[in-house]
């Protein structure tokens, strides 16, 4: 991936990478270590700690021992994958925070495919990345104050085994991902991404994660409320659009989605 140029957010995007006028956005700050808890819960210490982190920082770490999904699911880690986390600092304008899981996962998407364009990839909403149906990816947003931690796994070497799901990394279908360009690339997009959040609001996402994600009419259930329906794309404020059996739409703001059977595209 060239570093310098603009990863298109949605068609009709263009221009170099972060150029809005003047100059353009260089890579953020990332820190590297070898070994950690979590990255997650480094950066929310230090944050509680008093400590400024700025927006873009991140850190990366080799080995991960205490990483942590949603609903404090443990996430495995494995050398040569990307464990990172950084930080989004809120301000007044911006829109609602929840939001941001489309943004991270839109940026992530778009990535991944640049560095693994053969592979078929889909979001599941509001931000798994999967492959054929099988978990590739973890993103973990947890709030402090006027600050958001992001976190993010990607399977590019090794895949954790998970009891309820099945796992994908991009190294078993022989794509080669370098950690540290994966990195580059991942900031870079993020801070595209965010500006796109704020500047054009979060329609603008929603129109960049629909393309990316389960079609239209894909079987889904709501886990938490054991609620089934179908997929009926996104509302403009990023709910999804829950068809029942009966024709109503439920619009679901936050849970746990599951696929209930793969649909292709165009099917």
């Amino acid at each position: 991936m060239a570093i310098g140029h603009r990863l298109s957010l949605h068609p009709g995007a263009g221009g170099a990478f972060g150029e809005r006028g003047s100059g353009a956005v260089l890579i953020p700050p990332i820190e590297r270590i070898a070994q950690t808890g979590s990255t997650n819960a480094d950066l929310l210490a230090r944050l509680a700690g008093g400590e400024h982190v700025g927006e873009g920082h991140w850190l990366v770490a080799d080995r991960q021992t205490a990483g942590r999904g949603r609903l404090g699911r443990a996430w495995g880690d494995g050398s040569g994958n990307f464990m990172g986390s950084t930080v989004v600092r809120l301000t007044a304008s911006d829109p609602s925070p929840a939001t941001l899981a489309l943004v991270v996962a839109v940026a992530l998407a778009k990535v991944v495919k640049i560095f693994a364009p053969s592979v078929p990839l889909e979001l599941k909403w509001p931000n798994d990345l999967l492959v054929d149906g099988a978990k590739c990816s973890g993103i973990l947003l947890e709030r402090s104050g006027d600050s958001v931690v992001v976190g993010i796994g990607v399977n590019l070497a090794s895949a954790p085994e998970l009891p309820d799901r099945r796992t994908f990394c991009f190294a078993d279908s022989g794509v080669a991902i370098d950690r540290d360009r994966f990195a580059e690339a991942l900031a870079v997009a993020l801070v595209d991404a965010l500006w796109t959040w704020r500047q054009e609001g979060v329609e603008s996402i929603v129109r960049a994660w629909l393309p990316l994600g389960h079609p239209v009419g894909t079987p889904l259930r709501v886990s938490e409320q054991d609620i089934d329906g179908t997929f009926d794309g996104l509302a403009p404020d990023g709910a999804l659009r829950l068809r029942r059996a009966d024709g109503e739409v439920m619009l679901i703001h936050a849970g746990d989605i599951e696929l209930r059977r793969p649909v292709e595209k165009g099917e």
